[in-house]
């Protein structure tokens, strides 16, 4: 066999490599199958997810991505609860001054924003417990990793017991143990926090670990695909 046959046949082989470990948006690769992944979103109907005041979502799936835009609540969630995980999502916007997030561990449906976490979803390229990636309100982006305005971006958040991780596009963005945030309404870094219950200024260290993912409807159209999930055994 000459090089230029070898050649030829090593890259055949890389292609069904390739196919066989990349999956179509909203499948799962075998891959992932095999690794006991979750597809939350098939990209053609809403099974599986509601409004976070239990109306049925009025937006409808778009180009194979949910939308939350105009869905009827403040978020969509889907409708289990998880506490250990991994979830991996693409999402995109086409107006700048776009603006959503992702919420998980929610406690309370009806109060997302004070029983919750969020990742903050937006263009720009500054860091700060504002910006994309950021864990909101709580830990800043140690870098942007965002795309232009109008591409996908792949977000990845790790819950782990008290152990949160955020990375946009493979590279990681943020962290936090949860047990370090102890104090009343202030973050380890000696800033005030928003969260409140009845209220009152909480500790974040109390929050609930388990609880509802969804996705936020903040006044402008943003996309959501490829929606995966994958449990993890409890912290020992």
């Amino acid at each position: 066999m000459n090089l230029s046959t070898q050649l030829v046949a090593f890259a055949s082989v890389l292609l069904l490599f390739h196919s066989s470990t990349l999956a179509s948006d909203n499948e799962l690769s075998e891959l992932e199958k095999e690794s006991g992944w979750h597809l939350l979103f098939n990209g053609r109907s809403l099974d599986g997810w509601k409004c976070n005041n239990g109306k049925t979502i009025a937006a409808p799936v778009e180009d194979g991505a949910l939308v939350p835009y105009k869905s009827g609540g403040y978020i969509i969630i889907y409708d289990e609860k998880f506490d250990n995980f991994v979830l991996k999502c693409d999402v995109r916007w086409e107006d700048p001054r776009c603006n959503s997030g992702i919420f998980f561990r929610v406690e309370d449906p009806m109060n997302p924003v004070h029983t919750g976490f969020e990742i903050q979803v937006m263009s720009g390229k500054e860091t700060g417990k504002h910006q994309f990636g950021a864990i909101y309100d709580l830990v800043a982006t140690t870098k942007n990793a965002g795309r232009e305005t109008g591409e996908w971006n792949t977000v990845e958040v790790r819950c782990d017991g008290p152990s949160i991780n955020v990375k946009v596009n493979g590279e990681q963005v943020a962290s936090m143990n949860c047990d370090e945030f102890d104090q009343q309404g202030v973050c380890p870094d000696g800033e005030k926090h928003k969260f409140k219950l009845n209220g009152e200024p909480r500790a974040v260290k109390d929050f609930s670990r388990v609880g509802y993912l969804g996705f936020q409807d903040h006044g402008h159209k943003v996309w959501y695909k490829n929606i995966k999930l994958l449990k993890l055994e409890s912290p020992k």
